[in-house]
């Protein structure tokens, strides 16, 4: 069995972590760029989710760019799992396409399934997802870097970084060009660095380990030496992928259906609608105690579940839910299709590193999957990553001028969040190359900013993962509204097409007009309950935007008030208005909140505060804080594991222990605010956060 599930086109297997050290590098020092070399402002190193949406950005910003990869083959490749988006990744997807990125406009032409997480709930938590065909995905990423102006595609591997002194002293380096294994050295300003799970790469099967990036193909080595001697700080992580089945070995008759959102909703802000017309479904079944007790017999079969290397909290193995959710009887796991004309369905949940015939007959312990046949084995990934702490938040690197990291070398997990630092550090490296100031998403501005914010105040000790919880201005950085709060930013920054600033032009001042309408309809609270409206009947006056918020009113009861309504058919336009009107008091005081926040940062925490007594903090905030014992709000915020609205909640119990008498609500509000939009805590209550809101549509 284990020649049957050798990965095909790796080398022989190795007992022990291959060492950077052994390959062979220039032994004197970084290399210098020599003449009649091409000359590139940008040159971005890997072709995954992080890359495409580096060397898109920083050509769009006028930076002439390369790309550097492989083959062109990897362009627009899922590693993992066939599908995008979800709680917190969906609205950095938003956010990207806002910025004119190339993911949203991909999804929309190659999914098979969408479908919008928490639905029942609000705005605030709304989560886009969408299955999607991978060879669709793949082809259109292909054909839009291949054709995209400004860009070049360079096949190759990229093995040292080039140095030259930089403008402030011996010390000081910068960034001079890259070299390719071929010896070429392409010279530049400005470097991107994606690398993904390929930087020190090793596959691991049961005991059994391969130098690989990605089932069968090669890691690099030599770009983690010439980090490390850069003075950058490595460490590792790991992640995995479950076993594929072959889809006409299931027996689909026995389990429960998921079919997708009837409209699908689009990614993308230049779309009304997406391409696909019939969706294909996913199915609900779940592992049971034969299952989990395969795994328990396999534990001391498999080195990937080893303590040494931190994985995923937030997308566990299966090994690491039966230890550390003992007590569960069962785990869902969702079964997904990879695509129109493709055999392989996706296990979702089921990733696994025990060994190849182990995972077969566990497979076979599951309803539906009694005679599955795996068509390739699950198994896990360890990386090299990068001290994201060593990065400014435009993602340039604090040690050589003009380098840029972005994706899973920073320290994250999942495709959205590889993105989203993506176009970033390709707008900054577009920048810098032509001269221009960096920029930089605030914390305010979206989730992107969030999480690189999060980066490099906090690092890392487990691959990061975006959540809601993890954003304290949720409420005005919702998924509805990205291209309000960025595409603006973005034309600023000269990343913007004309054709989307005059898409989002013409939408937002149909949105401004219909708001302007029903903002001047007033009328008395009598006048409104003589029109059929459950209103207070004071003596307030009223605008039909007030009635708005009131529940059950939606805008076509406002029509017979409003007439102009009538002319405003765009189904989104109306939606997005609606929404806006509803979150606008609750905008309002977070941007209160914000205020005072930003004005008690400073202040002193008590050293006697209970922390079990502070409502709302996960039980892991609570761990952590009590065992750090922070003397202020700040150190408080540069705790591992305590999240920004922690962090909120923790200012509103103080200003209430200490100034009860002049506390004027605000943070009461807000905690009453989160609690309605079911802020989950970053905990052992998130491990499968998706999951549950997925099973709550069943």
């Amino acid at each position: 069995m284990k020649r049957i599930w050798r990965p095909a086109g790796l080398t022989r297997p190795v007992r022990r972590r291959p060492l950077a050290s052994s390959h062979r590098l220039n032994r004197s020092g970084f290399a210098t760029v020599a003449e009649g070399t091409r000359a590139f402002d940008v040159v971005v190193v890997g072709g995954g989710h992080a890359g495409t949406e580096a060397c898109a950005a920083a050509a769009r910003s006028g930076a002439r760019t390369a790309l550097v990869t492989p083959k062109l083959d990897n362009l627009g490749v899922c590693s993992c799992n066939p599908s995008f988006g979800g709680i917190g990744k969906g609205t950095i997807l938003r956010e990207i396409d806002a910025l004119d990125g190339v993911a949203g406009r991909m999804i929309d032409k190659a999914g098979v399934q969408f479908k919008v997480l928490n639905r029942r709930k609000g705005p605030a938590v709304w989560g886009p997802r969408a299955q999607i065909d991978r060879a669709l995905y793949k082809k259109y990423v292909r054909e839009e870097l291949l054709s995209y102006p400004n860009l070049s595609v360079v096949t190759g591997s990229v093995s040292d970084i080039v140095l030259g002194e930089g403008g402030d002293g011996l010390t000081k380096k910068k960034i001079t060009g890259v070299r390719l294994e071929s010896g070429e050295v392409l010279a530049t300003n400005a470097v991107v660095i994606t690398t993904g799970t390929f930087l020190g790469g090793e596959i691991h099967i049961g005991l059994e380990t391969y130098p690989a990036g990605r089932m069968g193909e090669k890691a690099t080595f030599g770009l983690s030496k010439s980090l490390r001697d850069a003075g950058f700080q490595l460490g590792r992580l790991k992640t995995g992928t479950p076993p594929r089945l072959h889809k006409g070995s299931i027996d689909f008759s026995v389990l429960q259906e998921q079919p997708g959102d009837d409209p699908p909703e689009p990614f993308s802000y230049l779309n009304d609608r997406v391409d696909v017309r019939d969706q294909l479904l996913c199915w609900v079944t779940y592992t049971n105690d034969r299952s989990h007790a395969v795994v328990r017999a396999n534990l001391d079969k498999t080195i990937h579940i080893r303590e040494t290397v931190r994985g995923p909290r937030y997308c566990p193995s299966l090994e690491s839910k039966i230890l550390k959710f003992g007590h569960k009887d069962r785990h869902i796991v969702w079964l997904e299709p990879e695509g129109f004309d493709n055999d392989t369905v996706y296990p979702n949940g089921l990733s696994m590193t025990i060994p190849a015939d182990a995972q077969e007959q566990l497979l076979r312990t599951i309803p539906g999957l009694e005679r599955v046949q795996m068509t390739q084995a699950g198994y896990g990934v360890e990386y090299d990553y990068v001290d994201p702490r060593g990065l400014k938040s435009s993602l340039e690197t604090k040690a050589i001028g003009g380098l840029f990291l972005a994706g899973q070398i920073n320290g994250t997990t999942g495709y959205e969040e590889a993105a989203g630092q993506g176009v970033v550090a390709g707008i900054n490296a577009g920048r810098t190359a032509q001269g221009l100031d960096p920029v930089s998403i605030t914390r305010a501005d979206g989730y992107i900013g969030v999480m690189i914010d999060d980066l490099v105040t906090k690092g890392v000790s487990e691959p990061y993962r975006m959540f809601t919880s993890r954003s304290e201005y949720r409420m005005s950085t919702r998924a509805d509204n990205a291209d309000l709060r960025l595409t603006a930013l973005g034309r600023a920054w000269g990343v913007v097409s004309d054709p989307r600033w005059s898409r989002h032009a013409d939408e937002k001042q149909a949105m401004d007009d219909l708001t302007r309408a029903l903002a001047d309809r007033v009328l008395s609270a009598p006048a409104w309950i003589a029109a059929g409206f459950a209103n207070r009947n004071d003596t307030s006056l009223r605008s039909a935007l007030d009635m708005l918020r009131l529940p059950g009113v939606e805008l076509a009861s406002l029509v017979s008030q409003v007439p102009e309504i009538a002319r405003y058919d765009n189904e989104r336009v109306r939606a997005r208005v609606s929404i806006e009107a509803r979150y606008a008091p609750y905008v309002d005081m977070q941007a209160a909140e914000r205020a005072a926040f930003l004005r008690d940062e400073g202040l002193r925490l008590p050293p006697d505060l209970d922390y079990s007594a502070v409502f709302g903090l996960s039980t892991h905030e609570k761990a952590a804080l009590a065992a750090a014992r922070p003397e202020s709000l700040g150190q408080a915020r540069r705790v591992e594991g305590v999240t920004p609205a922690g962090c909120v909640r923790l200012l509103g119990f103080v200003q209430r222990r200490d100034r009860r008498d002049r506390y004027d609500g605000r943070a009461a509000a807000v905690e009453d605010l989160m609690a309605r939009d079911d802020a989950a805590p970053l905990g052992a209550e998130v491990d499968t956060l998706d999951a549950e809101a997925r099973t709550r549509e069943l």
